[in-house]
């Protein structure tokens, strides 16, 4: 074949492919005809994505993203003959959402708006992924970030794993803490795609210095079986995601109702001094 044919039919491919229509997003079960939904309590906006069925897309504090909407958040199941299944993952098969509710100021919300205000605000999120119930619940309320999953299953379900409250904090978090370790999250390649903590800790913080706020998340209720642990995985220019795992290559019991929650809060502080200022934030989450 001739370099000009090769080249004429290079324009043509791109040229079809131009007038070829754009994909239509992923549009959920249920839920409103809304791409977006945004909603500000406090010093916490929280956005909410249709495309990832309703879960969280983005946290804000105080006007800055604390997270990218580059991600998927919430829980997802990986089962070992498909994959991952539940929240932005749709590669495989959809979650099939059960029901939704939206609750501003404590009042159920029947038509959700694009844009949303009041001192508080509640999502139930309900859904069927194979064997299992799922109920997501998420809440802002005193400027802090609730979230409670329970999972529910009749039979014994093999997994490679479960990830809860997926947070996908900026890439321009510097740093992490927990009660006994602490480091820097690095672009450089010999750091790239690493996972830092791997153990289970009670709250983990990150920071991020544009800004100059921390986030600080504690883990309030979970169950002993599945021997969870956090992680953050560390992906240079995309994100520093937080992870709580459960159930690594373990079969979930018939009959099993589990329950995990968190808080996630928020502070400002300098460089040489947020991490005693996220020491002590964590210990007021504990005593609330």
């Amino acid at each position: 074949m001739s370099i000009l044919k090769q080249k004429w039919m290079m324009v043509a491919f791109v040229v079809l492919a131009g007038a070829l229509p754009a994909k239509e997003p992923f549009k959920p079960n249920l839920g409103p005809d809304l791409p977006t939904i945004t909603v500000t309590c406090g010093d916490v906006t929280l956005l909410l994505r249709q495309a990832t069925q309703w879960t969280a897309g983005r946290i804000d504090y105080r006007g800055h993203a604390m997270t990218t909407e580059r991600s998927a958040y919430g829980t997802v199941f990986s089962f070992p003959d498909v994959g991952f299944i539940g929240t932005a993952h749709l590669e495989n098969e959809p979650e099939k959402l059960q029901s939704l509710a939206f609750f501003l100021d404590d009042k159920k919300v029947e038509t959700p708006a694009a844009e949303m205000k009041g001192s508080s605000f509640r999502l139930e999120r309900k859904s069927r992924i194979r064997a299992f119930d799922l109920t997501n619940i998420i809440e802002i309320k005193d400027n802090q970030l609730h979230e409670t999953t329970t999972v529910h299953t009749d039979e014994a379900v093999p997994l490679k794993l479960v990830y809860h409250f997926m947070h996908a904090w900026t890439p321009s978090v510097s740093a992490f803490l927990t009660a006994d370790d602490a480091g820097p999250l690095l672009d450089d390649a010999e750091v790239a795609r690493k996972f830092y903590i791997n153990k289970r800790v009670d709250w983990m913080a990150v920071y991020e210095p544009k800004s100059g706020q921390f986030g600080v998340s504690r883990l309030l209720e979970a169950p002993e079986l599945g021997e969870h642990i956090s992680t953050i995985w560390n992906v240079p220019d995309t994100y520093r995601k937080f992870y709580l795992k459960c159930f690594n290559n373990a079969t979930v019991p018939a009959g099993f109702n589990g329950t995990w929650r968190m808080v996630t809060a928020f502070g400002n502080d300098t460089p040489g001094s947020w991490e005693n200022s996220a020491r002590k934030l964590a210990q007021d989450l504990v005593e609330r």
